[in-house]
């Protein structure tokens, strides 16, 4: 097709008048001898290039440094008293899995138990104590030492063995073990009073004590314990699903690819379709809630509130409640009252957002290879996000063991740091006879353990300059290739033979410094959002208003600085890929740009936006609704699946993140050629001839071939 020059467009034509007041800067001329990306470019913000290989290079120094000096063993396995890891393969505690503590009620706090040590000796055993027994009574009975034997050091005898000589608990306790650690097994009888192993009250040797009192030594562990109860419950759940959620993913996957290919046919059929099949799925959605909350109305108990029955580990328990089902149906009418109101007073930008996605679609049948990079950018974002992962990992467990005295009387080399090679002929031992050098906690003292914060710093920097770089070099590739496709005078003939490996190629030869300096000035703000987010965390007992207000002004500020960047810094790629300059310049000229035709970018391109976010929200509606009646086991056909779940909520939100992952993925591809093309268009038609009309606008990208066929006439 062949677009008349605008000047020569009759007036009778319907058309869309944008004032020239709302023009600002100056308008560049159009070009009618351009033909499209610039292939005779140079290499761009070479000192930034040169400064993000070096900080790479400084990554995979701290990376080496973090896996030659870490340990993982360290977060995996207990830890005994002489910093030995139970049920480690390989050594000799490999068949004592569990630690068991001589003296339970030492431990005062969980974060104790679960990241340092208590004050007490602890030695890894094969299982947890299942009755009840006192030293004194196993030393004068002399049964069941053999039992008792298995929670004493190596090598005690104990017809020699005397309590203060520590070598033995004075007592062992029926336990469970949780996290590989030996909890007692409190409970409560009839009367409601704590107990262990059917007792309340029992005689350790040396003086009577209450169940209360271990109580008081594993409560504070209670809600640690729920939560790890819960992630362990969740962990077991995707064992036992993770096939069929990787269905779920392949079907969300499938029927995103077959809206993209229809939509290269159909762009404007699909799009109606999208709409009403987004308002229609919302509204099942509403009409779901609303029967299940009146099924609930005949329930006992169902109209308890959120507030009254609190944080429950057991999300089945929401359910069970009209509160939530009402909240969920108020949520689903906002959003569809709002749906259906923008549909309203936008219809007529609709109808020209809709011939821009079907120019969109010519594109990309055009470049059909750029519907499968997202595939390649998200195997770069999961490869930066496994090596940020695997290296604060290995730097958080990258300390040595610290042994402390840890003593039952006054002692003044308390809780001092010991070696327990030559604990037993130090004077600590002298001084203070019943003394023992345990180990404490995993740090050091070296100039590595004290800058370790720092190094765990630039391991999160790197991840978001190298994240937001891979995201970069996305679009300034998809950029490129749809831009060949606008200037491109005869289609596909002048079109490059690999349209994205061409614009992979320039911009990764050209414009790496570019790509870095866009993506450095994201990553600063996302940092310092980071750090917000880490001060507001630790005020959060603060009395402080004004600090507070202070600090929610702030994060709200930077939080609108990043949205700015992210758009300013995708314009600019897009004019990057096109004209071949640096970042700075490709800001500034995108920026002026996007200031001359601000009413196009406020309500076209938003508006297109809009509807791709519609077709997003109905892939996601569509498998999301199938994944619910499919692990709810509300469907017949699935109760031969032969799986049961603690949580079927868990691989549904899954499924559904999964979903609207992968259906973004196929969609920013469209975005971005609807970004490109309309910059593209808004370059080549100057502000002063901001004239458009539904169908000059479905017809726009042949505007360049219409003035060189103008002028070569």
């Amino acid at each position: 097709m062949v677009l008349v020059p605008q000047t020569l467009i009759p007036v009778t034509h319907k058309m869309t008048l944008f004032p020239l007041s709302l023009c600002t800067g100056e308008a560049r001329k159009f070009d009618p001898n351009f033909k499209g990306p610039i292939y005779n470019r140079g290499c761009t913000d070479v000192l930034c290039c040169i400064l993000f290989v070096l900080a790479l290079l400084g990554y995979f120094v701290v990376g080496i440094v973090a896996w030659s000096q870490g340990d993982p063993r360290k977060v995996i396995y207990p830890t005994d008293s002489s910093g030995q890891f139970c049920g480690q393969a390989g050594t000799r505690l490999e068949k004592k899995p569990f630690l068991f503590y001589f003296n339970i009620m030492k431990c005062a706090s969980p974060l104790v138990l679960l990241e340092f040590q208590c004050p007490t000796t602890q030695i890894c055993v094969e299982k947890c104590p299942d009755r009840f027994l006192t030293l004194k009574k196993v030393v004068s009975s002399k049964n069941d030492q053999d039992y008792y034997k298995a929670y004493c050091k190596e090598g005690t005898d104990l017809s020699t063995t005397i309590l203060k000589d520590g070598l033995c608990p004075a007592m062992v306790i029926p336990s469970r073990p949780f996290t590989h650690r030996c909890f007692p097994a409190l409970g409560k009888n009839k009367a409601g009073a704590v107990v262990v192993g059917n007792r309340t009250v029992f005689d350790d040797g040396s003086d009577m004590i209450n169940s209360t009192d271990l109580l008081e030594g594993a409560k504070s562990s209670n809600k640690v314990k729920e939560l790890r109860l819960v992630a362990m419950k969740i962990f077991e759940d995707y064992t036992r699903s993770w096939y069929w959620i990787l269905l779920g993913l392949v079907i969300a996957m499938v029927v995103s690819l077959i809206f993209i290919i229809l939509m290269r046919y159909l762009a404007g059929i699909m799009v109606w379709v999208m709409i009403v099949m987004a308002i229609l799925v919302i509204g099942y959605g509403i009409v779901h809630c609303y029967m299940e909350y009146a099924r609930l109305k005949q329930q006992p108990g169902s109209d308890i509130t959120l507030q009254d029955i609190g944080l429950q580990t057991d999300f089945a328990v929401y359910l069970e409640i009209r509160q939530t089902w009402l909240a969920f149906m108020i949520i689903l009418c906002i959003l569809e009252v709002i749906i259906v109101l923008l549909l309203i007073f936008l219809r007529k930008r609709i109808l020209i957002a809709i011939a821009l996605i079907k120019e969109a679609s010519r594109a990309i049948g055009y470049v059909m290879s750029s519907l499968f990079y997202p595939l390649l950018t998200f195997a770069l974002v999961a490869l930066v996000i496994a090596y940020w992962a695997i290296t604060a990992v290995f730097l958080s467990t990258s300390n040595e063991p610290v042994y402390k005295v840890f003593n039952e009387t006054d002692c003044p080399h308390s809780r001092e740091t010991c070696d327990p090679k030559t604990f037993n002929t130090s004077n600590i031992s002298a001084v203070c006879p019943d003394a023992q050098c345990l180990f404490a906690f995993y740090g050091g003292e070296t100039y590595y353990h004290k800058y370790l914060i720092l190094f765990q710093f630039y391991n999160l920097f790197l991840f978001f300059w190298c994240a937001n770089f891979v995201t970069a070099l996305g679009q300034v590739t998809l950029a490129g290739a749809f831009a060949s496709y606008y200037w491109a005078l005869k289609k596909p003939d002048d079109l490059p033979a690999f349209p994205i490996f061409s614009s992979l190629g320039r911009a990764l030869r050209y414009h790496t410094g570019s790509l870095a300096f866009g993506a450095l000035i994201l990553s600063i703000v996302q940092v310092i959002r980071v750090l917000l987010e880490y001060l507001d965390h630790k005020l959060k007992g603060a009395q402080n208003k004004f600090a507070k207000f202070l600090l929610s002004c702030l994060k709200c500020c930077f939080w609108c600085l990043e949205k700015f960047i992210k758009f300013l810094n995708r314009n600019a790629y897009i004019m990057m890929a096109i004209y071949g300059k640096n970042f700075c310049s490709s800001a500034r000229d995108a920026f002026f740009l996007l200031m001359r035709n601000i009413v196009r970018v406020a309500v076209l391109d938003k508006v297109t936006d809009f509807l791709l976010f519609l077709g997003k929200l109905l892939i996601v509606g569509l498998v999301g609704i199938f994944s619910f009646f499919f692990f709810s086991g509300r469907i017949k056909a699935t109760e031969d699946v032969g799986f049961t779940l603690n949580y079927y909520w868990v691989p549904i939100l899954t499924v559904v993140v999964g979903s609207y992952l992968i259906a973004h993925g196929f969609f920013s591809v469209y975005a971005m050629c609807v970004d490109t093309l309309f910059l593209c268009f808004c370059k080549s038609h100057p502000c002063p001839y901001i004239w458009l009309s539904v169908r000059n606008l479905e017809l726009f990208v042949s505007a360049p071939t219409a003035s060189r066929l103008m002028k070569a006439k």
